[in-house]
């Protein structure tokens, strides 16, 4: 059995870079692909690396080409006040570019597909501790677009097939 192959997409930043680790501790191929905005290069401890923009789809078509099982998205921006302030920023980036790496994957016959949300999603909570299941209502720019690429993917999968997982983070530290 070969090893499996995962794109990892902003795989230089904090939470991708611990999970480009793991991944090449278990014996996957691991392909990083990060533009460094806020990512360090350094941080990539394993496998390939690709610096360039998941939205450029030209860069998309040459990486996932190299044929993959699995990518997994952790290139979101993720300031909620900078969100406020520039909108169009977040949903270009968290919404626009991620609809064009799904049908990137969808060309290149990739199917399954991690993604990185956010606790944001569930806005002000009507109970504490909040659960998984707790009502979505999100009050800033940033939990609205990592929730509308979290119904994109239920979107994809009942269209095409596309299986996902997503991961609401409350705290993303400690590793």
């Amino acid at each position: 059995m070969s090893a499996l192959r995962v794109l990892v997409v902003g795989g230089a930043g904090y939470i991708g870079s611990h999970m480009v680790k793991m991944l090449g501790q278990q014996g996957c191929h691991v392909t990083t692909l990060d533009d460094l905005s806020s990512g360090h290069r350094d941080a990539v401890l394993c496998g390939d690396f690709v610096q360039g923009n998941f939205g450029d789809r030209a860069v998309l078509d040459a990486v996932l080409s190299q044929g993959f099982d699995a990518v997994m998205h952790f290139a979101s921006f993720i300031q909620v006040g900078e969100s406020v302030q520039q909108p169009d920023k977040y949903y270009r980036n968290n919404v626009a570019y991620t609809l064009g790496l799904l049908d990137a994957m969808r060309a290149h016959g990739v199917n399954k597909f991690i993604f990185s949300s956010t606790a944001a999603v569930y806005g002000n909570p009507v109970e504490v501790p909040i659960p998984e299941k707790h009502p979505t209502h999100p009050i800033n720019p940033y939990g609205h677009s990592k929730l509308a690429v979290e119904h994109l993917l239920q979107d994809y999968d009942a269209a095409h097939g596309m299986r996902s997982i997503t991961l609401r983070y409350f705290n993303a530290a400690g590793a």
